[in-house]
């Protein structure tokens, strides 16, 4: 008598850590496609380009939403939609930059959400002239996407409540911005963005 017990495998280390679906990768690695990564943390966002070898991944062009606050002069948050947006402006510049004309979403074990600053990155990448195949549903409103939401709750708030706007909105007014003026800062750093010369 042969005595069974339950099978049992043990997940791959990057799937058990919560950093990689190897299913999604597989299907990604096969269809031979540049992808189009997106990452996020409390804090940033982070976007590569990334092409697979056998040997690893390779990193055609990267961005990261620090670098719209040290070199483009961002003083909103690293992580809002229009700071997603303005990064995957600057990912799909670069692409097109490097002759890179299309990729595939990957956004790994994230949930796929609606409008989300995901699909923000998305959308700038698309804006930039780079080719990204998505559902036109799920990206965000250009008015979320400029950061008219938030304008408009800080005007709201600085008349009806002064305390909880100086509270709320403290970080972004000690950077220098004033909330309510959120959409014409975003449409500058998107001028600078659009204006600086490959190199």
């Amino acid at each position: 008598m042969v005595v069974g017990g339950p099978r049992y495998k043990v997940a791959r280390r990057r799937r058990r850590e919560g950093k990689t679906n190897y299913r999604k990768r597989y299907t990604y690695v096969f269809s031979g496609r540049i992808r189009l990564v997106v990452r996020k943390t409390n804090k940033y966002i982070e976007a590569k380009i990334v092409d697979c070898d056998p040997k690893g991944d390779l990193v055609k062009v990267s961005a990261h939403s620090i670098e719209l606050i040290k070199k483009y002069g961002w003083k909103g948050s690293g992580k809002s939609t229009p700071a997603a947006y303005l990064l995957g402006y600057l990912i799909g510049k670069r692409a097109i930059e490097k002759g890179l004309k299309d990729a595939v979403l990957d956004i790994g074990l994230y949930r796929v959400v609606k409008q989300s600053k995901l699909f923000a990155v998305v959308k700038g990448a698309i804006d930039a002239g780079l080719k990204v195949p998505v559902s036109e549903e799920m990206l965000p409103s250009e008015g979320r996407i400029r950061g008219e939401h938030i304008a408009n709750y800080a005007k709201m708030l600085k008349e009806s409540n002064p305390e909880r706007y100086n509270r709320q909105f403290s970080k972004i007014i000690n950077s220098g911005l004033l909330p309510e003026e959120y959409v014409a800062h975003f449409e500058s750093v998107l001028n600078a963005i659009k204006n600086e010369k490959k190199g």
